[in-house]
């Protein structure tokens, strides 16, 4: 919509146009409350039918939400398999939700869950996209937990 202002200067007539904007929709992440209805909005946008129809909003919620948690550190101090799990039980999924979700075995989501293996590079991916987190959220070190003891005549061999 535009409104039209015309002055009158003595003897010139000076027209001034203005653009009334639109409210903007998204703004720069100044609470934890907005950041997580943020979160939750492109949460709900990347699991509709039709994402790509928000292809913009995504793109600037992404920006918005990354730049908070640059700013803030907001990834808590666990290590990816507990994040996995919390998000997990806050998303209400279970293990053969996450092997559909990741396009692997039940299996190999168990020996996630359970410290026996590392997440691959695509593992990470997925998920960082399906909880719109940075993949560096994923991609921390930890221990994993060795099926087979290493017995201590079979260290010294390796470490020759």
């Amino acid at each position: 919509m535009l409104s039209t202002l015309i002055c009158v200067n003595g003897d010139s007539n000076i027209q001034f146009t203005f653009i009334r904007m639109e409210t903007l929709k998204y703004k720069v992440i100044k609470t934890k409350e907005q950041y997580n209805n943020y979160c939750n909005e492109l949460i709900q946008m990347l699991e509709s039918e039709k994402p790509e129809q928000y292809e913009d909003e995504i793109d600037l919620l992404t920006v918005l939400i990354e730049a908070y948690d640059n700013e803030h550190s907001t990834l808590p101090d666990y290590d990816p398999v507990e994040m996995l799990q919390s998000l997990m039980a806050d998303h209400k999924m279970k293990a053969r939700d996450l092997a559909e979700l990741l396009n692997v075995s039940k299996g190999y989501v168990s020996e996630i869950l359970h410290y026996k293996k590392g997440m691959s590079k695509e593992v990470i991916r997925k998920l960082a996209e399906r909880f719109a987190m940075r993949q560096e959220a994923f991609n921390r070190p930890y221990k994993l937990i060795s099926d087979y003891p290493v017995m201590p005549e079979e260290q010294e061999a390796v470490m020759e």
